[in-house]
């Protein structure tokens, strides 16, 4: 795990936030807003490379520098890179940095894909569950986990509409207002990237 930039304090309680923030949006920064009623720090983590999407679009330097540039306001935010991108990966990196109660952040489509994930046998999730738990920011209907890892996810109860990446991605390709859906930080810098 790389450090881009690390809060001060040490946290006794971290959230991980992994994602391909392609771009950063209003509901990224919402989901770390609330998460620190939970936890001390928020990590933002860019990794290199995703089990579960190809790495299209901007690129990872571009992306990190809309990353800096939108959580740059909040010294509870910090942000990294990482070679890998599997949350037990990034909970095991974080181990070494930190020695703090783990979260692993995501929203609830994020949680489905995790928690229904073929991990095979040796590293299923109620045993990753043992290594961190996973706070999960409600999207379009809650989360309810299966019954045997319940104890290991608390929620994070959030209103923010339909808001993401992929809808900031279809509104600049439609030629469509896009701007309210990103942090304003970084409304220009984006826009810099699209004429270029």
């Amino acid at each position: 795990m790389k450090f881009h930039r690390q809060a001060h304090c040490a946290p006794h309680k971290l959230a991980i936030f992994p994602g391909a923030f392609n771009p950063p949006t209003v509901a990224h920064l919402a989901i770390a807003e609330a998460a620190l009623s939970v936890v001390d720090q928020v990590l933002f983590v860019l990794p290199r490379a995703f089990p579960h999407k190809e790495y299209t679009g901007i690129g990872f330097d571009q992306r990190m520098e809309l990353l800096l540039r939108a959580t740059a306001e909040n010294p509870r935010f910090s942000v990294a890179s990482s070679e890998r991108g599997l949350f037990i990966d990034l909970a095991r990196e974080a181990r070494t940095e930190y020695d703090a109660a783990l979260f692993l952040l995501c929203g609830r489509d994020a949680a489905d894909r995790i928690v229904g994930w073929d991990y095979g046998t040796e590293d299923n999730i109620e045993k990753q569950l043992q290594e961190f738990c996973l706070l999960v920011a409600s999207r379009a209907g809650g989360y309810t986990p299966p019954p045997q890892i319940c104890d290991r996810v608390r929620s994070l109860e959030l209103s923010f509409g339909e808001i993401s990446s992929s809808e900031v991605r279809r509104r600049i390709q439609a030629g469509e207002r896009w701007q309210e859906l990103v942090p304003a930080s970084i409304v220009e810098l984006l826009q810099s990237r699209l004429d270029s």
